[in-house]
């Protein structure tokens, strides 16, 4: 489309809606979980069908014996699109495939409330041991990685690229027009030294709105409710337009980003997974990172998705409700679009003295080779400004290791321990991470050692993180959740939800599972 006519098309579609004419096929947002604050079709009932949805399949990670294996290396994860895509197959009334719950998204979707960084450093760590609530016997220890927090005057200006999927399969309320005041939102919380551009893209792509300043809103807001949706999707026309507009306006000093927002159903071009990874991958060496936010559902293709995301050096969420979308781009921007530490990685090496046996509860796609944590060629998560990443293993004390599950060796017997085993570690965890523009990465260490005597007695962060990690091994059906019902997962929940109604709001969602798994739901705390 010319430029002048996509210009004066939005200018109509923006003074149609002004007047309150322009059809939005959707329901306003409800302050309660009843019905459920989504986009649904105006003219019936938007019927999920996760069958045809995509996701990539994963084992849990399996116990693993200490003397075997005493490194446990992970890349960070920030992504949070797993739980808002649970929450939306559950207000559905369905449960969701085991592939759809990816744990560490589940958790790493809530904040929580870590020690700030101490001096100039952009990150810092901290950890909790305390009872597992899954077995008897064991611990559950927790590790959380924290951002700096900036204020809103010390943000670098962002060089933002809206890539917007416009192609036919768009074209449901919960897509096109739930994305276009999602961007909007956006919109509201930029300045005068941020830039927008918008790229959209369906059987061909093209510029909708050229680099335009962050006041510019008006502008930027007509563009955006001047697209429509129809025709094929190719994604990988677009996401070269994108990457392209994004460097010939590349700020040395601020954020460069493509926002991609699609349902991932690319079906033009260079459609195949992997050659899209390997574009975003090339890509990304520009200093120009992605962003890719998911809509719609039916034909979710969630595993191309989080892949782009993954190596496009950026973060995956998914978008069911305004609700949603305000968390993502207005409360939490600056950790979504604002890098503080690049190819951050956690190593956790585990005390043979103290610790048998233990299992890292999700993060099964980030797993790294040990050799790789020292080597900074190697990719890995991002961490932004204020955001936190937690991680959660199952620890089996050396006084009651499981040697049902171990693994006898023929030609070893053990290695030969330190001194330093014996000062009553149970672990150290290492993160190593990468300032922006450094190319040598820098080390964090911290030793833990065993805290509270009971489950009752650690944090509500912990308590909440372990809450979260129960309710994903009862979805997943995991053979790793141990004798864990969901009468013990509800009452874990509301136990820890305090008085925040997002934490509120998991307490009525693990309720709702339970109840289309057949589980009784009726709280029993666990005691432990």
């Amino acid at each position: 489309m010319p430029r002048t006519v996509a210009a004066l098309t939005a200018l109509a579609a923006f003074l149609t809606s002004a007047c309150g004419a322009r059809p939005r096929g959707y329901l306003a947002e409800p302050a309660s979980m009843a019905p459920p604050p989504t986009y649904v079709m105006a003219d019936a009932a938007a019927e999920v069908t996760p069958g045809t949805e995509e996701y990539e399949h994963r084992a849990d990670n399996p116990l693993m014996d200490v003397a075997q294996a005493p490194l446990s290396t992970f890349s960070i994860d920030v992504d949070t699109a797993s739980m808002a895509n649970v929450r939306r197959l559950l207000r559905e009334n369905q449960l969701p495939p085991a592939d759809a719950v990816r744990i560490e998204e589940m958790i790493n979707y809530y904040r929580y409330d870590y020690a700030e960084p101490a001096g100039d450093l952009p990150l810092g760590v901290t950890t909790e041991i305390a009872p597992s609530p899954f077995h008897d016997g064991r611990l559950l220890a927790r590790i959380g990685v924290k951002g700096k927090s900036l204020g809103t005057d010390a943000l670098p200006p962002r060089n933002l690229v809206f890539l917007v999927d416009t192609s036919g399969s768009m074209s449901a309320a919960n897509k096109l027009p739930l994305l276009q005041d999602s961007l909007a939102l956006l919109a509201d919380q930029l300045g005068p030294r941020d830039t927008v551009s918008i790229v959209a893209y369906a059987g061909s792509a093209g510029i909708m709105l050229d680099p335009t300043s962050g006041e510019e809103r008006g502008a930027i807001k007509n563009a955006l409710y001047g697209l429509s949706a129809g025709g094929s999707t190719n994604g990988e026309g677009g996401i070269k337009l994108a990457y392209q507009l994004a460097q010939a306006h590349f700020d040395p000093a601020g954020i460069n980003r493509v926002i991609l927002c699609t349902d991932g159903d690319f079906n033009v071009g260079t459609s195949d997974q992997g050659s899209l990874v390997r574009l975003v991958e090339e890509k990304r060496k520009s200093g120009v990172y992605l962003t890719v936010l998911g809509f719609g559902m039916g034909n979710l293709k969630d595993a191309t998705m989080e892949k782009l995301a993954q190596h496009g050096n950026g973060n995956y969420g998914y978008i069911d409700s305004l609700d949603e979308a305000r968390k993502s781009l207005v409360d939490e921007a600056a950790g979504t679009l604002v890098t503080l530490a690049h190819d951050v990685k956690i190593q956790v090496e585990l005390n043979p003295a103290t610790v048998a046996q233990y299992r890292l509860i999700g993060y099964e796609n980030r797993l790294l080779r040990d050799q790789d944590f020292r080597d900074d060629t190697k990719d890995a998560g991002e961490l932004g400004v204020g955001q936190t990443v937690t991680a959660l293993y199952e620890l089996v004390p050396a006084t009651t290791r499981d040697d049902a599950t171990s693994t006898a060796l023929t030609y070893q017997t053990g290695r030969e321990l330190t001194a330093a085993a014996g000062a009553g570690d149970l672990f150290t965890v290492r993160v190593r991470f990468k300032r922006p523009g450094n190319a040598r990465g820098e080390e964090l260490a911290v030793a833990a050692r065993p805290q509270h005597a009971r489950l009752a007695d650690a944090s509500g962060d912990f308590r909440f993180a372990a809450a979260l990690a129960g309710f994903g091994m009862m979805l997943r059906r995991s053979e790793h959740k141990g004798d864990l019902t969901w009468r013990e997962t509800v009452a874990m929940a509301a136990a820890a939800a305090g008085d925040n109604p997002r934490r509120q709001e998991l307490v009525a969602l693990v309720t709702r599972a339970a109840e289309l798994a057949g589980g009784d739901t009726a709280p029993t705390p666990i005691a432990r």
